[in-house]
């Protein structure tokens, strides 16, 4: 069973999320850079599917990036992928579709030289853009079934079950291999690299590609900040004289009763 994963290299959005001047990404430049949690699942999900396999195979993890971008390929390969593929271009002037067909080329050329990946996983969607549209659009592209949103995935009989949660409850659905998956956050654990990992990680050769294509772009008018939550501040009193309002107040919390 041989996985490719895709992962992106984005803000960490753990601090502040600030937006580019152009307004069309967000700025890591102060908060650092990490990989999309829903990303992180994939790749965990991806070693699990490959260590359950009979007759080998491997997780291989892709990224279209930077070269700054090789990091986030170096974090997979420590916790388990054992091949990896960067497509080195500036990410924030490709648009989904263009993502999608260039991962498309990524897996039609690693077939025409005999790796074909029988399973394609990405996040759901990527923490600072969530266009929600590059797995569904690269399925099309290689014209391959597709689950959106999947918590967990194993292989059965040469089939892909993959559970995820719908508006009534767990949902599972069975498609046949070759397939596409997304990934959502939440079924699985991502491990977190060893030192040993790390340092096998160093050794490996990674596949750099040059774009397979002129792009459009992304299409996008403008990113837009959430308006800030509102807060507001109530003034109990002052000294002694606040004291009951201070009770009061523990009486709504329910912290004491009279």
């Amino acid at each position: 069973m041989n996985v490719l994963v895709a992962v992106k290299r984005v803000p960490d959005s753990s601090s502040e999320v600030l937006l580019t001047a152009d307004e069309q990404a967000v700025d890591g430049s102060k908060a650092g850079f990490t990989t999309s949690p829903h990303e992180e699942c994939a790749v965990e999900i991806a070693t699990q599917v490959v260590a359950a396999g009979e007759g080998g195979g491997e997780a291989t993890v892709v990224t279209l990036g930077d070269k700054d971008a090789a990091e986030q390929l170096r974090n997979a390969l420590a916790v388990g992928c054992t091949q990896a593929t960067h497509v080195v271009a500036d990410a924030h002037t490709l648009g989904p579709i263009d993502i999608a067909r260039e991962l498309a080329a990524v897996v039609r050329d690693h077939e025409a030289a005999g790796r074909t990946h029988d399973l394609v996983l990405l996040g759901s969607d990527a923490s600072d853009t969530g266009d929600f549209q590059v797995g569904i659009r690269l399925a099309y592209e290689l014209g391959r079934p597709v689950v959106n949103g999947a918590t967990t995935v194993t292989i059965e009989d040469g089939v892909a079950v993959a559970v995820g949660k719908g508006p009534e409850g767990q949902e599972t659905y069975r498609v046949p291999l070759p397939a596409v998956v997304t990934i959502r956050e939440g079924g699985v654990e991502p491990r977190y690299p060893s030192v040993k990992g790390r340092m096998a990680a160093k050794k490996v050769q990674i596949e750099e590609r040059e774009p397979a294509a002129e792009h459009r772009g992304p299409q996008r008018v403008k990113l837009l900040l959430p308006p800030p939550t509102p807060s507001s501040v109530q003034i109990l009193g002052e000294g002694a004289a606040a004291a009951p309002a201070v009770v009061d107040l523990f009486e709504q919390l329910g912290v004491l009763s009279r």
